[in-house]
């Protein structure tokens, strides 16, 4: 009977070290492997790339439509196709920040991209009993397409951050990581878009086609499509098991805790795309500006130079981020900015006559928008939060900079047509971005806060917080 009796406690500890092992390994979720972790941000890159080739490529495209159809393709027209994917991000920014952090970023992955393919193809196919017709078919596709970009950079983002972190190694090159991945990845993309477009035109012999664009605009869906099955295959970072909270999520705790973080992230996010988002799709405008006998090719050949000067800035940016620190980075590129945009529109008028040095000169412009705001908007925006929220409060931001994005466009292009010459309307949006560029600065130093070491730490935090407000805890992570 002893004998029976002590198999018996035996057997009940085993299997409550057995329990407790489980229940460790729930609450304690193991930590990815170094190479598992750098593929999976680079992955994040390669779909942003996308997202950055189809925002961008319209903004040549509409140099080749100019020319195909002058009249049909008025200004409001003209406004609307820049703008509709523009509107499309914002909402799918807002609405996937929520899915993500409510139900997981592999979730986000499925739907992101079946939205991003099925509007590039619709945009791809645009049609109409009317040449108005077919570009409004064109401008209801980009939105939808713009809908699956939006939730990309909460996903990939999220994914991103939260991957590097996972692995001691990796964390201290954290920013650097998410960097690259983010606007380094988009950078390329509108490189990218302009390189293609290119190559694409001297094929039509540098002669305006309806295929030109259907070609540029189909190239689009090759890369979201070409890494899905991939990307389906990747889980749940660690972070996000461990520290999800998909029910009862406390949001005006959360507020409370972090409003002066979102009001600096969301302010600079808003300046940076107002005036980096019109100056990339007015490039081809502006390039023209000096010239009217420029062919095509040639006009879209010198906006794809003026914008490729962001590609080393944005990797210089990453490398600087790890050296200076993320809120020292940020005002250093827009203090740069400030003074290339006022030096341009202040010498606009004799810069015309020397147009290598323009293009040198509004090169470095972007150049510095890349540097310091452009990757530092995606990492601070995503690091100041917890972990719980990061979708939340990174797709609201993103999503007050992409309505930044519209409304810029909107307003310095209404600048840049209301004067008579067109030296004067560039002047004046240079005068413009720079003036903003002194807000977002002032905005960044006295509002964004330092970043936490690792992601851990801030969630303590916030979960300490919660407790002290009497939030449940127990039921947080999966």
């Amino acid at each position: 009977m002893a004998d029976k009796m002590e198999t018996a406690v035996n057997d009940t500890e085993v299997a409550a070290s057995d329990l407790s092992q489980k229940q460790q390994s729930v609450e304690e979720p193991t930590t990815q492997s170094g190479e598992t972790s750098v593929l999976n941000v680079l992955v994040q890159g390669v779909a942003l790339f996308s997202d950055g080739y189809n925002v961008q490529v319209i903004g040549y495209m509409e140099t080749v439509l100019a020319k195909l159809y002058p009249k049909e393709l008025t200004a409001n027209i003209k406004t609307r196709l820049s703008n509709s994917i523009l509107i499309g991000e914002v909402l799918g920014m807002l609405f996937f920040g929520l899915c993500i952090d409510r139900f997981g970023r592999r979730m986000g992955i499925i739907a992101t991209t079946i939205f991003l393919v099925l509007g590039i193809v619709l945009a791809t196919a645009s049609h109409g009993t009317s040449v108005t017709g077919m570009f409004w078919m064109m401008i209801i596709s980009r939105g939808i397409a713009g809908l699956g970009a939006g939730g990309e950079y909460a996903v990939c983002t999220a994914q991103a951050l939260e991957s590097a972190d996972g692995d001691e190694k990796l964390r201290k090159k954290r920013g650097f990581l998410v960097a690259v991945s983010t606007n380094l990845a988009i950078i390329s993309g509108f490189v990218g878009s302009s390189i293609v477009s290119v190559i694409v035109i001297a094929a039509y012999h540098g002669k305006a086609s309806d295929g030109i664009w259907r070609i540029c605009f189909g190239i689009g869906c090759v890369l979201p499509l070409s890494i899905f099955f991939f990307r389906m295959r990747l889980l749940d970072s660690t972070q996000y098991r461990k520290h999800a909270i998909q029910h009862k999520i406390p949001y005006w705790l959360a507020l409370r805790m972090y409003w002066k973080p979102l009001l600096g992230c969301c302010s600079a996010w808003f300046l940076y795309d107002f005036v980096v988002y019109p100056f990339n799709l007015l490039a081809p405008t502006l390039v023209k500006g000096f010239s009217s006998n420029q062919t095509l090719l040639e006009s879209v050949g010198w906006s794809a130079l003026i914008n490729a000067f962001a590609l080393p800035g944005a990797f210089f940016g990453a490398f600087l981020i790890e050296k200076l620190g993320r809120r020292q980075t940020y005002a250093f590129g827009w203090a740069i900015v400030c003074i290339f945009g006022f030096a341009i529109g202040g010498s606009m008028i004799q810069l015309q006559h020397v147009f290598p040095l323009f293009v040198v000169l509004y090169g470095l412009f972007q150049s510095f928008l890349s540097v310091g705001p452009g990757n530092c908007n995606f990492l601070v925006s995503s690091e100041s939060f917890p972990t719980p929220l990061r979708g939340h409060f990174l797709g609201f931001a993103a999503a007050v900079g992409k309505a930044g994005a519209a409304i810029g466009t909107t307003v310095l292009s209404i600048a840049l047509n209301d004067f008579d010459s067109a030296i004067k309307g560039q002047q004046v949006i240079f005068l413009i971005g720079s003036g903003l560029s002194v807000i977002g600065t002032l905005c960044v130093w006295f509002l964004i806060p330092n970043h936490p070491d690792n992601l851990e730490d801030e969630d303590a935090r916030f979960r300490a917080f919660l407790e002290e407000n009497g939030y449940p805890t127990e039921n947080i992570g999966l």
